[in-house]
């Protein structure tokens, strides 16, 4: 099936760039050059994946990223020459996905949209036969559905890898895994995210899943060594 792709770029020559190379390897890119267009393109039709430029005209991408992620799914990749690790932190701060610096291989940013896609999909037969839930402390982890559910039975909104990273935490409670295990775990070893993201995306979770996001109880951080999941989990 051909990945919708929606490219927020104002940059004519780069964008025609990126539209044809993911073109030619069976993505239909639709590009728009602000996030008025951004917003037209998305009322007509849905699209797979976000790629999104920070430097824009009006409404910057970070504004837009946040915006986004505040009211949809999709996964959301920014693409920018603002390389300081400042800058990523921020962008994945605002609920982006992934991060990735210009001036970049075409091939990169192919494999970066096919690994958030994988993370976005549904779980794998082997995975439908374990279970398809993980439930802790009344928090409900959907694996087919891939949501999470507070004790009170309300959906809580979480990216695709916010809700890989809780997945990982999930399989392996009361356990310390470093920040490179949940590198690997979330998003493989090749894939190149940068350490801090980890630490962005377990803060992200603590807002939504702990009473106390500055002092944490459910997910706990180990000094000089990693996270934890401190709580009892099972798996239906």
């Amino acid at each position: 099936m051909t990945t919708r792709v929606l490219l927020v770029e104002d940059d004519a020559e780069i964008g025609e760039l990126i539209s044809r190379y993911l073109g030619n390897n069976a993505m239909d890119v639709t590009v728009v050059p602000n996030g008025d267009a951004m917003d037209d393109a998305f009322a007509a039709k849905g699209f797979d994946v976000l790629i999104l430029d920070l430097n824009l005209p009006g409404e910057d991408g970070f504004s837009i990223c946040r915006r986004m992620r505040a009211t949809l799914a999709v996964p959301i990749i920014i693409v920018s020459a603002q390389g300081e690790d400042v800058d990523k932190i921020l962008g994945l701060e605002m609920g982006a996905d992934d991060y990735v610096v210009k001036p970049f291989n075409p091939r990169e940013l192919l494999a970066r949209i096919r690994a958030v896609l994988r993370r976005a999909e549904q779980p794998s037969r082997a995975e439908k036969a374990m279970g398809h839930a993980y439930l802790f402390l009344g928090w409900r982890l959907d694996l087919m559905a891939r949501e999470l559910v507070s004790p009170s039975g309300t959906k809580v909104a979480v990216t695709g890898a916010e809700f890989d990273l809780l997945h990982a935490l999930c399989e392996n409670p009361n356990r310390i895994l470093t920040r490179d295990q949940l590198i690997n775990m979330t998003h493989g070893p090749t894939s190149g995210p940068f350490e801090r993201s980890i630490d962005v995306l377990i803060s992200r979770l603590r807002q939504k899943i702990e009473r106390d996001p500055k002092n944490p109880s459910i997910i706990q951080t180990v000094r000089s060594e990693g996270y934890m999941l401190s709580a009892a989990v099972s798996r239906l």
